[in-house]
């Protein structure tokens, strides 16, 4: 998918500053469809009621991390192919953490409006998948089609109880 400056975007971090810093830089780059939520459960609620074409989270939320909030994201069947963007620090750890738990693209603090359009564009580039969970019935699905070929169940009708 292209970067369309008319998308609907959502902004997610705790700071008032942080979010006037990513919606200039956004106004910057033509986007006017720009929410903003102070919190994690906030986003997720937003996110329940529109169909956000990308989620820009900070790292550094309370009470729960953006990474936190990146798993509730891709575990719900609903939201977990919405691009997401996660800014932050530097830490390898977290960058890792962010890729692990299915974060479209990583931006490193502090950026500029042509670094973020580079990252949206990343971002909305790349296809959004579930991260792998293992034990979850889907995935066990998912991999035993793959590995091997399911035939349907027969349709031979069961034996009548004798009287």
């Amino acid at each position: 998918m292209a970067f369309d400056p008319s998308m609907l975007i959502l902004v997610v971090a705790d700071h008032d500053t942080a979010v006037r810093i990513v919606h200039t830089l956004l106004r910057q780059l033509g986007c006017a469809n720009v929410d903003d939520a102070n919190n994690v459960a906030e986003a997720l609620t937003k996110m329940r009621i529109k169909r956000y074409g990308l989620v820009i989270s900070d790292w550094d939320t309370e009470p729960m991390t953006g990474c936190d909030f990146l798993r509730g994201v891709r575990c719900d069947p609903g939201l977990n192919r919405t691009p997401f963007i996660m800014t932050g620090e530097s830490k390898s750890e977290n960058v890792i953490a962010a890729k692990k738990a299915g974060v479209n693209s990583y931006i490193v603090k502090p950026f500029n409006a042509q670094m973020l359009k580079i990252k949206i564009e990343a971002a909305l580039a790349t296809k959004t998948t579930p991260p792998f969970r293992s034990g979850t019935a889907q995935q066990l699905s998912l991999s035993l089609r793959k590995s091997v070929k399911l035939k349907a169940p027969s349709r031979r009708p069961l034996p009548r109880p004798s009287d």
